[in-house]
């Protein structure tokens, strides 16, 4: 927290306790649990709350009902934003947008929604569709990695001859 509120980070990110969404249920609630009690000691060591927004990591794998008390238990804590987080990590697409519309209706449709970590351009239509606002996703440096550049006219493969 103090280094986020140092580098005068717009956005700051409560640290939690990330496990893979398809770990064992316990570790999964072990983990949840862990991130709001973080949440609450990220809360009170962030010193500048009117000038930086402070939001919340919801987690609780591809378990409904974890997610439901996780978002529940967060949302009681009024932060500016709040990101969905602890996917992309090994589950199947329909948990991950299930996972994402569960959160999405039941944090504050007045506030940002965050999904962290997505990987593909599909998933970030469908968590728009289904009522995300915000996203993080490595599919644009991915794909410049791999020598591709998007433009305006689609997709271009910056490695063939015609661009050397």
């Amino acid at each position: 927290m103090e280094i986020q509120n140092a580098i005068g980070a717009d956005i700051m990110m409560a640290l939690d306790d990330v496990v893979e969404p398809t770990s064992d249920p316990a570790r999964v609630d072990e983990a949840m649990e862990r991130s709001v009690r973080w949440l609450d000691r990220c809360i009170q060591a962030h010193k500048r709350p009117l000038e930086q927004n402070l939001f919340a990591i919801i987690q609780g794998g591809v378990i409904p009902e974890l997610r439901i008390k996780c978002c529940a238990e967060m949302v009681k804590r009024d932060l500016p934003g709040y990101a969905i987080g602890g996917l992309a990590g090994g589950e199947n697409k329909e948990d991950f947008w299930k996972t994402v519309k569960l959160c999405c209706e039941l944090l504050p449709a007045d506030k940002p929604r965050y999904v962290m970590g997505i990987g593909y351009a599909e998933d970030l239509m469908i968590a728009a569709l289904l009522g995300a606002d915000m996203f993080d996703c490595v599919f644009a440096t991915r794909t410049a990695r791999f020598g591709s550049a998007f433009t305006k006219h689609g997709m271009i493969k910056l490695k063939t001859e015609k661009y050397s």
